[in-house]
């Protein structure tokens, strides 16, 4: 199977790495099938989980290697980071006032972006959605970091971004099948709603490879543009929602494991 994917061109690796981890969301969406609700404390360690792997990604297997490859081509290699970084954490903020969304455990009032009568359920699967995004492209990002023949990029290291990025799937399908199925939504109108927050990860995948493969020059960018926009979502959305219910030190303990799991997949395998 490895020996197969390996044949494979990046934008088809990147396609099939981002359909995995649209798949483990799936998997936590199908916790509705099973539970109606989701003990709290649970949810929070969770979420905390997730922030921290998506925190260790965004440096060992994004900012990292910007650098490196900056450091191959320019005389200031901090710039491409630098730049890239606020540009991603800049679009996740112009996204965040555009679209309309509500946030995990806050009323219909409090729902951010446009003001619309879009129902709960939908608000809630866009915010999701929203932070799929730079998930979806940093993966993407990565296996065309391979194909340009980079020193700092490996295969091995992008495999390991899309298994962390897929890890912290689960817990983000279930954070928002099972609250919808607690609102009085069917299990399996539960489950679509919530698998479908993952959709816009192999379109952002295959699109973030593509771009890098055609315009390598944009490469450390791209890569520290997909880690800034990570690291927006987890201080804007995903440790706030943690901590919404004052399970610090779970949502904290959670935090830790997430990082030092993906820092282990990355060093370990990249």
């Amino acid at each position: 199977m490895y020996t197969w994917f390996t044949e494979q061109t990046p934008v088809m690796q990147a396609l099939l790495a981002t359909l995995f981890t649209w798949g483990v969301t799936a998997l936590g969406a199908a916790m509705v099938f099973f539970f109606k609700k989701i003990n709290r404390k649970v949810l929070d360690g969770m979420l905390g989980f997730a922030a921290g792997v998506m925190i260790a990604a965004s440096f060992w297997s994004l900012l990292n290697p910007a650098i490196e490859m900056a450091e191959e081509t320019s005389s200031t290699p901090w710039i491409p980071a630098v730049v890239g970084f606020l540009a991603g954490g800049a679009f996740l903020w112009v996204a965040d006032q555009l679209i309309p969304h509500l946030h995990l455990g806050f009323p219909r009032e409090e729902a951010e972006g446009v003001p619309t009568t879009w129902r709960r359920s939908v608000l809630l699967v866009l915010a999701i959605t929203l932070h799929n995004i730079p998930e979806g492209l940093a993966v993407g990002v990565a296996f065309g970091a391979v194909a340009a023949d980079i020193p700092a990029a490996s295969l091995a290291g992008a495999i390991a971004l899309a298994i962390g990025i897929g890890i912290q799937n689960f817990p983000e399908g279930a954070a928002v099948s099972v609250p919808l199925r607690r609102e009085g939504f069917s299990r399996r109108k539960s489950f679509m709603y919530g698998q479908a927050s993952g959709i816009v990860e192999p379109i952002a995948g295959v699109i973030g490879a593509a771009a890098v493969i055609m315009m390598r020059p944009i490469l450390p960018y791209a890569l520290a543009f997909a880690a800034g926009a990570m690291i927006y979502v987890v201080v804007e959305e995903l440790i706030p929602e943690s901590q919404l219910e004052k399970n610090t030190d779970i949502a904290t303990i959670g935090t830790m494991l997430g990082f030092a799991v993906m820092m282990t997949l990355d060093v370990a395998l990249g």
